[in-house]
């Protein structure tokens, strides 16, 4: 199985180009979500280490974020508490899709959090800076100050577009990333 992870800026298109490859995506920010409404462990464990901040279940996205633009420190506390769960997520997913010959982790700390393998390939999305900004402005939860505090806990983008294998340019238009992908695929398989 080759393991492919996605690598970039947040509101890079990440996740678009994670789901253009055409294989299984483990996609880290869908199952945070899904640990947040579910895993009432998750949440009796946040509630003890954030009790200012979260006060019911499931877990609402304006409680945590509410924590991480207080204090730095609660975005680590977070991400230890519910990083544990992903990597459970992500070891079923494996397991589950062994047999294909692709999986893709759309993962946002997946160097960060040493999630990534030494045989993976990783593909740096790469798209405009003012692109980005536009993108970013256009989510619902968009917040200047919470998009900061993820960037600082991540490494550099220059950081991992030279751990990157490949490079996507996104131009956030499908024909060219379709392009990307296919040239890019036609060198690993």
């Amino acid at each position: 199985m080759i393991r492919i992870g996605i690598l970039g800026d947040i509101g890079a298109g990440k996740s678009y180009v994670a789901r253009s490859f055409g294989y299984p995506v483990f996609n880290a920010d869908k199952e945070v979500a899904q640990i947040y409404k579910n895993n009432r462990r998750v949440f009796h464990k946040l509630k003890k280490s954030l009790p200012k901040y979260i006060n019911a279940f499931p877990i609402s996205k304006s409680e945590i974020c509410e924590a991480i633009i207080a204090d730095k420190n609660n975005l680590k506390k977070i991400v230890k508490i519910v990083h544990y769960e992903v990597r459970k997520k992500l070891s079923i997913f494996i397991k589950k899709n062994q047999k294909k010959k692709i999986v893709v982790l759309d993962i946002p700390l997946l160097l960060e959090n040493n999630i990534n393998k030494k045989k993976d390939i990783l593909i740096f999305v790469q798209a405009k800076k003012f692109d980005v900004e536009k993108r970013l402005l256009k989510r619902v939860n968009f917040n200047s100050k919470l998009i900061k505090k993820f960037r600082n806990i991540q490494f550099s983008l220059s950081y991992k577009k030279n751990k990157a294998t490949f490079i996507i340019k996104n131009n956030f238009r499908k024909k060219s990333v379709k392009k990307d992908i296919k040239s890019i695929l036609k060198k690993i398989l």
